[in-house]
């Protein structure tokens, strides 16, 4: 019966990684040692298990220690046009002698070190200027508060590529009139566009990437003006910076939502200090800080509402387009728009950990956590462009030496196939896609860990649900209350509420509120003990009272009274049975939960997806009969906690599972499962235990999550198949001497832009379940 912590549930709870608890099931001590925070209850029948405490283990401890002996630095990098980029910046700086741990993140442009001395920031600055690229200490940048170099650079920049294309037009109009004058300005041309890209090279070489698209273009460039082709040197070197450029563009698109979520924190905010209004920076605020907010304005920091209701407007967290309604006391995220009034808030997070800090570390998090088939490209790129400058130098002196052809034509068509070797297209096309694919996901609301997830998320073939809280809203409504044995019905509910005072389960919240609603006194009860796996009891007036689940009675029923049960739970209700003194049934107390409104459509859309979807649940089986009939949903009902591992792992060997829950207490399966994924509205836990998150309460958007994750594989496919393909052909025909070095230029920068463009398509991508009516949505 009980499926589930309140507790777990709370948005304003926060869970400390650092305090683990043991639970009978023994997939959760692997979840320990991964460092989740085990507060919820391993829970069944009629109510929580206590929790145990646990000491961490030994290899935890001393990774702790390591952590705490090292200094974390984070920089923003300016000048990275693409995932390779932030390859080159990592190769660089993991040389300097000092360094634990380096990471770029290509979405947010930042540079996370771990040092061993603090004083070895100097020389990671140094080495990552050395590289090419420029930083700023702020990591609060964004991409609309731009400083003034950062403008200028970006002039600069253009400028040059501007300055190359004027000079290679004017040269290109002298050649009829005045050859020898524009054959000295090619070369010119040629020189000084060509000055910064090999100095980038020679930077790169040092730092430990010696063969960088800088290398390869240098190389080619010069070849070309030694065989005397000047003008297609000076195309050729066109060529490539407008390629760069575009690649830019591409990058800063591709980015564009992970900065859009940056920028919806405001930069001010109105404190309420002694009863007036003072304008302070936001990040000033701390925890307790009383803030107002007027509307179509946006939340600073997450805070706690201080009025009686308002509405908000969340669609750029959650992507529910529907505002929804807030009452006294409920935690509201940082970035929400208030709609309808001026509001007043308890800041309740610290600088740098509301709602968006949580979100952009979890898409830095995961873009470090690489999809397979990106690794596997990563690794094929290491020892796939020296063996094609090997392969190309064969073709500059095989035919020469031992047939005795031109020099001038191989030397040529080496140089050729020397830039078509270049991987850029090919190493760009998974991390172009994926990280295309994680910022839609993150617009639309749904966090997924990493390049891994994403892939996994589009194999799965069977959806296993969690029923409270997650097919139904886990808001459980006391129902009936049937007295027996000559009790009155206050009678009953007085004393079953009194030995549930203090448990945190869903059903004796319910009911205990059901009891002060009313106006009944609860006495305190004594020698209160949680029967786990099947109810509570306790003293009251020194009358034991027990609550237990009808499946878990140690004495049988009357006909009548089984009679009633099936009854009930027909309808697909809970069902507890109340004993007086172990043996007399003193009377039934009935609770139901609410279906999510788009529960059937979100099962529906998974069915036309080839999804197959089963609820699991603690429930009786005549409840959950009653519950997924209306649905059309399989079940599996009176399992514990532990039963539900079992259950998903033998699902998992024989298919692509995932697990979906929305709190502490289905940790265990959903790390048995193939994936997990969390609901929960962003709630610390939920983000924290499973490889993926749903930061609303919209189940539809499980279908929308697949079907984002099988258009993502599509486009790497078709990103592979566009570079590998393209690279063949032109490899081909530069061999066979029918293109040249623009053509070979034109395949490497066509590649890499077509590649990146075909990605940037995901950041458009409709799900089937966009075509639901919002009426259809949770709220």
């Amino acid at each position: 019966m009980c499926t589930k912590h309140q507790a777990c549930r709370s948005n304003k709870q926060v869970f400390n990684p650092g305090a683990p608890v043991t639970c009978s099931s023994p997939k959760i001590a692997s979840i320990q040692a991964e460092g989740v925070a085990q507060t919820g209850s391993c829970c069944s029948g009629g109510t929580c298990s206590a929790t145990v405490e646990a000491s961490a283990p030994d290899e935890e401890s001393e990774r702790r220690t390591l952590d705490r002996s090292v200094v974390t630095r984070n920089w923003l990098i300016e000048g990275m046009d693409c995932p390779s980029c932030a390859s080159k910046i990592e190769t660089a700086v993991a040389n300097i002698e000092g360094v634990v741990e380096t990471k770029v993140l290509f979405a947010t442009e930042k540079l996370v070190v771990k040092l061993k001395d603090a004083n070895i920031a100097e020389r990671v600055e140094s080495t990552v200027k050395k590289t090419g690229f420029s930083l700023k200490q702020s990591v609060k940048a964004s991409a609309t508060n731009k400083s003034p170099s950062s403008k200028l650079k970006q002039i600069i920049d253009n400028s040059h590529l501007i300055s190359v294309a004027l000079a290679v037009v004017v040269a290109a109009s002298l050649k009829p009139f005045y050859p020898l004058a524009s054959e000295w300005l090619f070369i010119f041309t040629c020189l000084i566009g060509l000055y910064p890209i090999g100095k980038k090279a020679i930077r790169l070489a040092i730092s430990g990437t010696p063969f960088s698209i800088e290398t390869l273009m240098s190389v080619a460039a010069l070849g070309a003006l030694y065989l005397g082709d000047t003008t297609e040197a000076a195309m050729v070197l066109l060529l490539f910076l407008i390629g760069e450029r575009l690649e830019a563009f591409a990058a800063s698109r591709a980015r564009s939502g992970v900065q859009a979520l940056m920028e919806l924190v405001p930069e001010t905010a109105t404190k309420i200090v002694n009863g007036e209004r003072v304008e302070v920076s936001a990040s000033d605020l701390q925890p307790g800080d009383v803030i107002e907010v007027a509307p179509g304005a946006r939340l600073p920091a997450d805070g706690n509402l201080q009025g009686v209701a308002a509405s908000f407007d969340e669609s750029a967290l959650t992507g529910e387009s529907i505002p929804v309604e807030r009452y006294q006391g409920d935690a509201v995220m940082a970035g929400s728009v208030v709609v309808d009034k001026v509001v007043r808030f308890v800041i309740t997070s610290e600088q740098g950990e509301n709602s968006i800090d949580r979100i952009l570390h979890l898409i830095e998090e995961a873009e470090s956590k690489k999809a397979p088939l990106e690794r596997f490209l990563d690794k094929f790129s290491r020892w796939y462009t020296p063996a094609m400058m090997l392969l190309a130098l064969a073709v500059v002196i095989v035919p020469p030496l031992m047939f005795n052809q031109p020099w001038d034509t191989w030397i040529y068509r080496g140089l050729a196939m020397l830039l078509i070797a270049c991987p850029c297209a090919l190493v760009i096309s998974t991390p172009a896609a994926i990280t295309s694919g994680l910022a839609t996901a993150a617009r639309r609301g749904a966090l997924i860990k990493g390049g891994a997830a994403l892939e996994q998320l589009g194999k799965v073939e069977t959806i296993a649900f969690d029923k409270t809280g997650t097919l139904t809203k886990g808001k459980p409504e006391v129902t009936n209350i049937i007295p027996l044995a000559e009790m009155e019905e206050g009678e009953l509910l007085q004393a079953i509420a009194s030995i549930e005072v203090g448990s945190s389960h869903p059903l004796a919240i319910s009911l205990v509120k059901k009891a002060q609603a009313l106006g009944i006194d609860l006495p305190e009860a004594a020698d209160k003990q949680a029967l786990i796996g099947s109810g509570v009891t306790g003293l009251v007036d020194n009358v034991r009272f027990s609550a237990i689940a009808p499946s878990k009675l140690a004495i049988e029923l009357d006909a009548d009274v089984e009679a009633q049960v099936q009854q009930l739970e027909m309808e697909g209700k809970t069902v507890v049975v109340a004993l007086r003194n172990d043996t007399e049934v003193a009377g039934l107390i009935a609770w139901q939960d609410t279906l999510r409104e788009d529960a059937e459509q979100a099962v529906r859309t998974l069915k036309s997806l080839g999804v197959h979807s089963i609820m699991l649940t603690g429930d009786n089986p005549r409840s959950a009969q009653a519950m997924s009939s209306r649905i059309g949903i399989d079940f599996k009902a009176s399992l514990l906690p532990q039963d539900k591992v079992s259950y998903v792992e033998q699902l998992s060997e024989q298919h692509q599972v995932a697990m979906v829950g929305d709190g502490i207490n289905d940790a265990p399966a959903m790390k048995a499962a193939s994936i997990g994924i969390a609901m929960g509205g962003g709630t610390d836990v939920a983000l924290e235990t499973a490889d993926s998150a749903i930061t609303h309460n919209r189940l539809v958007e499980l279908a929308g999550m697949i079907e984002l994750s099988r258009a993502t594989l599509a486009n790497v496919k078709q990103n592979i198949t566009l570079a590998i393909g393209t690279k063949a052909i032109f490899l081909v025909t530069s061999l066979l001497g029918l293109t040249g070095l623009w053509a070979a230029v034109l395949a490497d920068s066509g590649a890499t832009a077509l590649v990146t463009l075909n990605a940037l398509r995901l950041l458009r991508f409709k799900s089937k379940s966009d075509q639901i009516k919002p009426s259809q949505h949770s709220k």
